[in-house]
């Protein structure tokens, strides 16, 4: 899976993710250490060479109505 980065360390790794047209934006589940899965956490993602902002929220992603 792609890497996850906190403070520019490698802390983690994406195992699924994908668009979704829900949110209009992608999303991904993530393994993390407990002490940094604190939701508004912001992470980095490395996807094929270039880096772009993440951040950890609570499940589920969608707003139930």
């Amino acid at each position: 899976g792609y890497r996850v980065f906190a403070d520019g360390e490698v802390v983690g790794e994406v195992t699924s993710g994908g668009p979704s047209p829900t949110l209009g934006y992608p999303i991904a589940l993530a393994y993390l250490p407990p002490a940094l899965a604190k939701i508004g956490r912001p992470l980095e993602v490395e996807i094929r060479g270039k880096t772009y902002p993440a951040e950890v929220v609570k499940k589920p992603f969608y707003r139930k109505k």
